[in-house]
């Protein structure tokens, strides 16, 4: 790196030496900054060309510096002699102004060290670009030593050239007579211009026209180039207009032949040269032009001849066929339409885009480019040279766009007047927004979107709006949604044309994939709601807005805001009187769609949930049988575990039957019918019976007495009376609540071992025929938050021959045998039963209530300790 860094400053340091050791002390100095030096040219290539810029504007110049030391080694009245042509010759270019002349912009000035002017910016001369490196910086500038003339730059240049001798010749009536590649100058644009004139004689009269006779003993800077002066003028010391179109001749020959010219000469003996030159040029072999095109070689060759007569005048030469070219017509009107009227430049601007692509890119970029960009002073003129820029722009890089396009369109992007800027950016915003840094977009770009979408002009409004979702996707998305959107919203309730209304809700439909789920739910949803209009337009505008977003995989509708919002609107929109058939048949397919899936995905959840509460209850039944499993049934645990997955082992005959009966009965649980509470006309005896709730809490017990539900001893067609001999309790979170009826005799109380209630002191006419009980109706009275056991499950088996019970009582079991056991009252869930627990508030007291099924249970069943006789009869159920 340091290496690296001492080379750049060793070279940074000899340039500065050459240019302060060339230019100090000028006066040029005063007002241009001297910059780096690119090329060389003029009578010798004597002259060094630097890069400028004026102090006072920045203007972009060319310094040409001769450097005295060049002739240290010529005598003083030879040196004087050098010094006093190439003076002469600044001087005259400075008098003359013409496009095809270089351009002064700062006449000749001399110092103690060297001679220094300037011109319009220059890119090389014509010999650096055929291969003559003479005085030019060492490396040779890569962009010199690969610069390739395309055909178009040829021609157009050969007629430039032309042009400029037609105005010496006609206009000036002057005589180059020097005129070689070191004199032609390739400004900026690749303009040819003509300089030189040192050895130029210039007299009204063409036959007082005279040349000074060529003298070998002078120096070379005092000479003009002997290969390209015509034969005439060292034979015959002679010269006129004619002389300069055989130097032209030479000139078309050296740019089609690598910069060679027709012969060389030997300038020590230069006469002999000339001499044995004439020869050759009265019977010219076809292979000496092969290189020239076909369409100009016969004029080339007219233009070497001998005879000054034959060859073609300056004027003449511009209309040669050989010129007719799209290309070298379409720079050729550039050149000239300062001379032009606004009708006159539209249609060629017009028609400029087809010939665009036949061009080269760098004539495009840097002739053409230049010329239109200049033009956007002119607002009549920016419609119609602003698509040709733009289409430029497309062939540009994103370097060479930012460096030569954007400066001049940033201008143009403000402009709101013709409204047809506007138009043609907005049609053009995809490239402006692929090759536009981000600080421009920002800047420039979107505030001119802005200004379209809340442009006066309902046209303006409706192109804006159909052109943005081409280019959402380039669209950062911060700018989308605090300053596009909002303003596409603004124009869609403000605006009182129903073609943006539209529009609007059309372009909200298509840059929805852009946005945000979550903003489009809280931002563009609810601003639906608040269009007033209800056309039919309209109202399919709201509609496709909520089907895109319902449909589309990354957005979608949660099924709350459906039910909520979405489908309400919707509905209330479906029946509006504008609609016809088809559209309100749009509207109901939407919402039958939304509908289905609300629907489904509203069932899957409640599924999804009632699968996981089954599966928790069956493992909550799972441990509880485990904890209850006595020592004579060791391998029940082993039984479980193989059930629910956990230990893979083998079972035996008698477990498999076990297991299959279980999940027999767990399946036949699930699927049976719940059983729903009828109203019962309760006894006209309503005996008071005082419950005690004890509440277990932090500090203590909590008792409560309220007045017991009508006895069931007077069951008319039944004939039994009610008891219970077990307590009652429900399990509820962090409460325990146990009761105790007032007297044993009335209730009798709830069996120790089990939730289930014993109605031993029912009884029935012991002729009734014994049927197996079937209690699983009692199951929806308990919810699924707590485990508990299938009333199937908890009913004893009849012994042989014992009584039949009750009809209906025989789906809850058969009665204890006692029914003075303990009230040892077990804690259970009272979740769901109301304040009044009497026997007409709780199901559960009033058998034929039970006929029906219950929609959801509310009891959750707790754990009771278990009895002696429950434990015979789970050992009876699970072996």
């Amino acid at each position: 790196m340091e290496s690296m860094l001492n080379k750049l400053k060793s070279t940074v340091t000899k340039v500065t030496a050459d240019v302060t050791s060339a230019v100090m002390g000028n006066p040029v100095t005063r007002e241009f900054e001297v910059g780096r030096h690119i090329a060389s040219g003029g009578p010798g290539m004597s002259w060094r060309i630097y890069n400028g810029t004026k102090k006072s504007t920045k203007q972009e110049v060319a310094v040409f510096v001769f450097d005295k030391k060049i002739i240290d080694r010529y005598q003083k009245f030879e040196k004087d002699q050098i010094i006093d042509s190439l003076k002469k010759g600044v001087q005259q270019l400075t008098r003359l102004r013409h496009p095809r002349l270089l351009t002064v912009q700062h006449p000749l000035e001399e110092s103690r060290d060297c001679l220094a002017f300037c011109t319009e910016p220059v890119f090389a001369s014509l010999a650096n670009v055929l291969g003559q490196w003479d005085n030019l910086p060492s490396p040779v500038p890569t962009d010199i030593k690969e610069y390739k003339l395309y055909d178009v730059e040829t021609k157009y240049g050969l007629l430039q050239v032309s042009e400029g001798l037609s105005f010496l010749h006609s206009g000036v009536k002057m005589v180059h007579g020097n005129l070689c590649p070191e004199n032609i100058i390739l400004n900026k644009s690749g303009a040819w211009k003509i300089m030189g004139f040192d050895f130029s004689i210039s007299s009204s009269n063409p036959s007082d026209l005279f040349c000074i006779s060529w003298d070998p003993n002078l120096p070379p800077l005092c000479l003009a180039n002997p290969e390209y002066v015509a034969p005439e003028y060292i034979l015959s010391v002679s010269c006129d207009a004619a002389s300069d179109m055989y130097s032209l001749g030479v000139l078309i020959h050296a740019v089609f032949n690598e910069g060679k010219p027709v012969f060389q000469v030997n300038k020590q003996d230069i006469y002999k040269s000339f001499s044995r030159q004439l020869d050759q040029l009265s019977r010219l072999s076809p292979g000496l032009l092969s290189k020239i095109p076909e369409e100009v070689r016969e004029h080339v060759k007219m233009l070497l001849s001998v005879t000054s007569n034959v060859r073609p005048d300056a004027d003449q030469m511009t209309k040669i066929p050989f010129f007719d070219d799209v290309g070298a017509m379409t720079l050729q009107y550039f050149d000239s339409l300062f001379q032009r009227d606004n009708l006159q430049k539209s249609q060629f601007y017009k028609s400029l885009p087809k010939v665009l692509p036949k061009l080269p890119k760098r004539v495009i970029v840097h002739r053409i480019l230049p010329a239109l960009t200049s033009e956007f002073v002119n607002p009549d003129m920016v419609p119609f040279i602003l698509p040709n820029v733009l289409l430029i722009a497309e062939e540009c890089t994103k370097e060479e766009y930012v460096r030569l396009v954007l400066p001049d369109l940033t201008p143009v992007f403000k402009q709101q007047e013709p409204v047809q800027i506007l138009l043609i950016f907005l049609q053009k915003m995809d490239l402006l927004l692929t090759k536009t840094p981000p600080e421009d977009i920002k800047n420039s770009v979107l505030p001119m979107v802005y200004r379209a979408v809340e442009a006066p002009s309902i046209q303006i409004q409706e192109l804006c709006l159909n052109i943005i979702p081409t280019f959402a996707n380039l669209i950062e998305y911060p700018s989308m949604k605090n300053a596009l959107i909002p303003r596409i919203k603004s124009a869609c309730l403000q605006t009182s044309s129903l073609a943006v209304r539209v529009n609007s809700l059309v372009c909200l439909g298509k840059i929805l994939e852009y946005l945000d789920k979550w903003f489009v739910i809280d931002e563009i949803l609810p601003f639906l709601q608040q269009i007033p209009s209800r056309e039919p337009a309209v109202l399919m505008g709201i509609l496709g807005i909520y089907k895109c977003t319902f449909t589309h995989k990354k957005l979608g509708i949660p099924k709350e805001h459906l039910a909520g919002k979405s489908l309400p609107h919707l509905v209330s929109l479906s029946i509006d009187n504008n609609l016809n058939l088809n559209q309100f048949n749009s509207f109901m397919a939407v919402i039958r769609e939304m509908l289905n899936r609300m629907e489904a995905e509203h069932k899957t959840k409640l599924e999804q949930l009632h699968i996981m509460q089954e599966q928790q209850r069956s493992l909550n039944i799972n441990q509880m049988n485990q904890s209850e499993e006595t020592k004579n049934t060791p391998n029940m645990v082993d039984v479980l575990t193989v059930v629910w997955g956990n230990v893979q082992v083998s079972l035996t005959l008698e477990e498999k039957q076990r297991l299959a009966k279980e999940q027999e009965q767990a399946a036949k649980l699930r699927s049976q019918q719940p059983l729903a509470p009828q109203s019962v006309k309760p006894a006209t005896t309503t005996p008071q019976v005082t419950h005690t709730l004890t509440m277990p809490m932090q500090g203590g017990t909590i008792s409560s007495t309220f007045p017991a539900g009508p006895t069931m001893g007077g069951m008319g067609t039944m004939g039994v009376s009610n008891g219970f001999n077990s307590p009652m309790g429900f399990q509820t979170g962090g409460m325990g609540i146990a009761m105790r009826p007032a007297a044993p005799g009335l209730y009798g109380g709830m069996a120790t071992t089990t939730s289930t209630p014993n109605f031993s002191a029912l009884t029935q006419s012991q002729n009734q025929p014994s049927k197996s009980t079937d209690m699983s109706a009692l199951d929806s009275l308990f919810t699924s938050s707590k485990p508990k056991v299938s009333m199937n499950q908890m009913a004893p088996k009849p012994a042989p021959g014992a009584t039949a019970p009750s009809p209906w009582l025989s789906q809850f079991g058969t009665g204890q045998p006692s029914q003075t056991a303990p009230m040892q009252a077990t804690p259970m869930g009272m979740t769901g039963v109301q304040g009044g627990f009497g026997m007409q508030a709780n199901p559960f007291f009033n058998p034929q209530n039970f006929s029906q099924p219950v929609a959801s249970s509310t009891i959750n069943a707790g754990v009771m300790k278990q009895s002696t006789s429950a434990n015979n009869d789970l050992k009876d159920l699970f072996g």
